[in-house]
């Protein structure tokens, strides 16, 4: 399996395939795949649009629930959620869920279709910090309601981890790109390069009725025994430079991953596409218990990852890393040309004045400290982007009941 950085590896449906798919579902009377997606979008409703040649009808009821999903479409883990509930996993197969709605979504797009509508101004400002995909669905949520909000980025363009994070073979730039103008068109104000520190955050506490930060957890994390090491650098690191050089950038010989989540596996994936003949993957996890999406592992399998479950790293000489099994005596040394180091992200807003604990708020529910809400990887619960989208539903309905609304 090889492919293109820039495409999309995954096949889009055609109109004839996309009915066959449709036509298998089983139109469920209260269908568990709408009560397992944590976004609401209502998948039995869009597929039975869809069984019905009605497109237009299932982009509405897709994104008048998720003002992300062509984004979701493409990268929420259906596996974990509404495909896992599917009635048809006790025949043959759930239904591709996730393909459907990229169908339709990409019809949206073609057709021209603007679904998303401002609501009445109610004269109230808000002022969100970030624009990963959390930020950005609340954006949504509170246009929608009549609020006027300014979004405050500190890169020089809007998605967060969606531009920066996933690769284009899973999440072309392009798609984020009419994402994002879709909420712009509502009247969002996007304010770029622009670094919000706790300083920042009083002045827009006192110019706003209220503060939404969503800063997510985008700091690198790394591992002691290679701080210094030329020959390491963090997976969101590289998968940024990547993106922003739309995959021109200097390659190894051979390359090793150290970890086992999506992140990882896109690293792999990445390398692998871009032509590098070796790939590594090592995680501490083993594969009955690993954090990557089955998806993920899959793709990194089929492009020739060499996938090593079970061993943690041990120690590290220069490019040479050596490993030991978590549960048997057993050592592993490998050398590679680059070091990929997949061991997770930290957050930065403690440096806001907002507690956290463990990458995310010690508190629950979504108001911080009277005007500033929280939203994002910093809120609690899952970190995947279906749950941002779910999390930042549920903060502008969460400030939109702090001002008053109904």
């Amino acid at each position: 399996m090889t492919g293109d950085y820039k495409k999309e590896l995954k096949p889009a449906y055609t109109m004839l395939t996309i009915m066959e798919e449709a036509g298998r579902c089983l139109l469920c009377y209260d269908a568990p795949c709408t009560k397992s997606c944590p976004a609401g979008t209502d998948p039995a409703k869009f597929i039975r649009s869809v069984r019905f040649r009605n497109f237009k009808g299932a982009a509405e009821t897709i994104r008048e629930n998720n003002a992300l999903g062509a984004v979701c479409a493409r990268v929420c883990p259906t596996e974990r959620y509404c495909e896992e509930a599917c009635s048809r996993c006790g025949i043959d197969k759930p239904i591709d869920i996730a393909g459907i709605q990229r169908f339709v979504t990409d019809f949206e797009e073609k057709a021209g279709m603007k679904i998303l509508e401002k609501g009445a101004a109610n004269g109230k400002k808000i002022g969100i910090v970030g624009s990963g995909p959390s930020a950005l669905q609340a954006a949504a949520s509170l246009l929608a309601k009549g609020y006027e909000v300014d979004i405050f980025e500190k890169d020089a363009y809007a998605g967060g981890f969606l531009r920066t994070g996933i690769p284009e073979y899973r999440l072309p730039n392009r798609i984020v790109d009419v994402e994002v103008k879709r909420i712009a068109d509502l009247g969002a104000k996007f304010n770029y390069n622009v670094n919000v520190d706790k300083a920042k955050l009083d002045e827009l506490k006192a110019k706003y009725d209220a503060v939404l930060v969503a800063v997510g957890a985008s700091e690198p994390g790394t591992l002691d025994m290679f701080a210094g090491n030329s020959y390491a650098v963090p997976a969101v690191s590289f998968l940024k430079e990547v993106k922003d050089k739309q995959g021109e950038v200097a390659l190894p010989d051979s390359a090793l991953v150290i970890g086992g989540g999506d992140s990882a596996m896109d690293a792999a994936a990445t390398l692998k596409i871009l032509g590098v003949s070796s790939v590594t993957c090592v995680t501490r996890k083993e594969l009955s218990d690993f954090r990557a999406s089955k998806e993920e592992l899959e793709t990194a399998r089929q492009l020739g990852v060499t996938i090593i479950d079970g061993y943690a790293p041990l120690s590290v000489e220069g490019n040479t890393v050596v490993f030991k099994h978590r549960r048997l005596e057993n050592e592993l040394k490998l050398k590679a040309d680059k070091i990929i180091l997949a061991v997770g992200q930290h957050t930065t807003a403690d440096k806001l004045g907002i507690s956290v604990a463990k990458n995310e708020v010690s508190f629950d529910g979504y108001q911080a400290d009277g005007k500033v809400f929280v939203t994002g990887d910093i809120a609690k619960g899952d970190k995947t982007v279906v749950y941002a989208v779910r999390k930042g539903k549920e903060a502008a309905a969460a400030i939109d009941s702090y001002l008053g609304g109904k």
